[in-house]
């Protein structure tokens, strides 16, 4: 998989150096004074291929392809599916456990050992659909390569959020093109497909604008891969592009294809209802929906057994989690919000909310790290602060989206809180989570923002002083809210200069942030080979900032006297020298 920042720059203000003091293979989460430690479990990650016999070239010509040619003319056309998208879609059934469709047998569902090529584009939603889709993909005989040359099937899968992360996708879609023309006939033919946000939300307009484009799968529509895939080999145009009111892929278990890699994501929850004005995500990725909490702590507990050290909850509203797929907890109990906010939808009841998730993945494994991302600010109720603070291996890491610092902006993007509440949240967080970290969105540029709502957001990134920021110029989106009543009314060179004040202020209030941490000790969850230099590692600290120490031995803390040295997946104790790197996701 190629994973792809596209339009996205990972900004650095300076170069973290570190002293390392002591490794740890194991531990137990507690005061860095009085840890206990036990023994090390190896960091493996297990895959396997299921796979069918691989037919010769011959499979694409005569008798067999010709009746499947004409099963297929009898079936749905493709207009039918895209007719289809836009009605609500009630207790859909997912597509894996109904019989094939007439016009499929199932045989001519199976890949064949035909090789699949992923690029991911986006945010860590879209790493997490890659091996969703991959695992389907694989369990109906595919293989998997690294090597685009020698692709049979490649998908993009993509994102939306912003115009130039589409028009990444139709650049490479520009030069794949090439490679589609150039292959040779004795091979099997290549197709490429469109997986994801934009496949939703532009739908027939990809197919009519790129032909070279075989295959649409929306977010919601993985389980459908392997008939489009064969639609695909027909010769014809495949998609479905369909949301669902309750798919979650709670039974598909997500490869995880490095075999060194130390931490996971595990998606908890899909789509959104928060309907702010800018925001396309409601409108690519459906209504809001939970996985029930077992098949949550089922893959919790895999990664764990795995050797894995550390996982991410994702949702799109990570912290709205809401699970009502058991009847006794279908109560009348209201959903307590963060003070001073409301929701742009009716008050939910019910179900078990996101600290009781929180709660019990934290238990399944108290040597591994929890985090979670991407949460609103409305619901972090006390109980979630609470059960932070209290639980050594949930991070002490907080996001929380502010977009903007005036609350007549904030208004008109429907984020249901004004700059006041927003700030006394702030406060609330950091008395009940002392030295917690915190990061943060802005936009900049958004509908209507005069400089003054402007310069309020200046004046609210000095006040809170995050860690860490993604800070983006403001990009309309068709669809939304804001498309329909507002106007993009800020020159595009006046975002662009209110985005470098951002980043510029962030900077300087970052730096005095981080500069906190300087001469304290930090345990550092390490991940490899540091890209700055050979001779470097790189970790995370409990705050989710990179820190880069030398790759040397060092004294192994379950064994005194041993020298060893650290591995991915080992904990590793550091005394900071120097601020830790200063992380501003930035689009321009």
């Amino acid at each position: 998989m190629q994973l792809s920042q596209n339009h996205f720059g990972l900004f650095s203000a300076m170069h973290p150096l570190q002293c390392v003091l002591q490794v740890y293979r194991s531990l137990r989460w507690g005061p860095l004074a009085s840890v206990s430690w036990l023994q090390l479990r190896t960091c493996r990650a297990h895959s396997s291929l299921t796979s069918t016999a691989c037919p010769g070239p011959e499979r694409q010509e005569g008798g067999v392809q010709k009746d499947f040619t004409s099963r297929l003319a009898a079936g749905p056309t493709f207009q039918h599916f895209l007719r289809s998208a836009s009605a609500p879609q009630e207790n859909l059934c997912p597509l894996e456990a109904e019989d094939p469709p007439p016009y499929v047998t199932v045989d001519e569902l199976l890949g064949r050992q035909r090789k699949v090529y992923f690029e991911t584009y986006g945010c860590q939603m879209n790493v997490n659909d890659t091996e969703i889709a991959w695992s389907i993909l694989q369990k109906s005989g595919y293989l998997r390569t690294s090597n685009l040359q020698e692709a049979d099937v490649i998908l993009l899968v993509t994102c939306s959020i912003r115009e130039k992360a589409e028009q990444t996708i139709w650049n490479r879609l520009h030069q794949l093109k090439a490679l589609k023309t150039r292959r040779l006939r004795s091979r099997v033919p290549l197709r490429i497909g469109i997986l994801g946000c934009m496949a939703e939300r532009l739908k027939e307009e990809i197919l009519n604008r790129e032909k070279m484009v075989d295959l649409l799968a929306g977010p919601d529509a993985y389980r459908d891969l392997p008939r489009l895939l064969t639609v695909a080999e027909s010769g014809q145009q495949a998609a479905n592009v369909l949301l669902s009111l309750d798919e979650t892929y709670a039974d598909v278990m997500p490869v995880q294809t490095s075999p060194s890699a130390t931490s996971a994501f595990v998606s908890i929850m899909r789509g959104c209802d928060n309907m702010c004005s800018y925001c396309i995500v409601p409108f690519t990725r459906g209504r809001e929906r939970s996985r029930p909490v077992a098949s949550i702590l089922a893959e919790v507990r895999k990664l764990s057994e795995q050797g894995l050290k550390e996982v991410t909850l994702l949702g799109q509203n990570v912290n709205s989690f809401r699970d009502n797929s058991e009847v006794q907890f279908n109560n009348a109990v209201s959903t307590n919000l963060s003070r001073g906010f409301t929701t742009n939808y009716k008050t939910k009841q019910g179900g078990l909310r996101f600290a009781h998730l929180l709660d019990q993945v934290s238990r399944v494994d108290p040597e591994m790290r929890i985090r979670f991302t991407s949460p609103h600010p409305k619901d972090f109720p006390d109980e979630v602060l609470q059960l932070i603070h209290e639980r050594d291996n949930i991070c002490k890491q907080i996001h929380l989206p502010a977009q903007s610092g005036s609350s007549r902006v904030l208004e008109a993007m429907r984020r249901g809180y004004s700059r006041e509440a927003y700030v006394e949240l702030i406060h609330h967080i950091r008395e009940s989570i002392p030295g917690v970290s915190l990061s943060s969105d802005f936009i900049a540029g958004f509908c209507g923002e005069t400089e003054e709502d402007h310069l309020q957001t200046v004046s609210l990134l000095r006040e809170v002083q995050y860690n860490i920021g993604f800070l983006f110029a403001y990009s309309m989106r068709q669809k939304t809210r804001a498309y329909h009543r507002l106007k993009d009314d800020v020159p595009e060179e006046v975002k662009l200069r209110r985005l470098e004040e951002l980043i510029n202020v962030f900077r300087e209030e970052a730096t005095k942030a981080n500069k906190t941490s300087v001469g304290c000790t930090q345990l550092v969850l390490v991940e490899g080979l540091s890209k700055r230099s050979a001779t470097d590692l790189c970790g995370r600290n409990d705050g989710n900032l990179k820190v880069i120490f030398p790759d040397a031995e060092m004294e192994d803390a379950t064994n005194p006297g041993l020298r060893i040295r650290a591995q991915p997946g080992d904990y590793v104790l550091v005394k900071v020298r120097c601020p830790f790197g200063l992380l501003a996701c930035i689009v321009k």
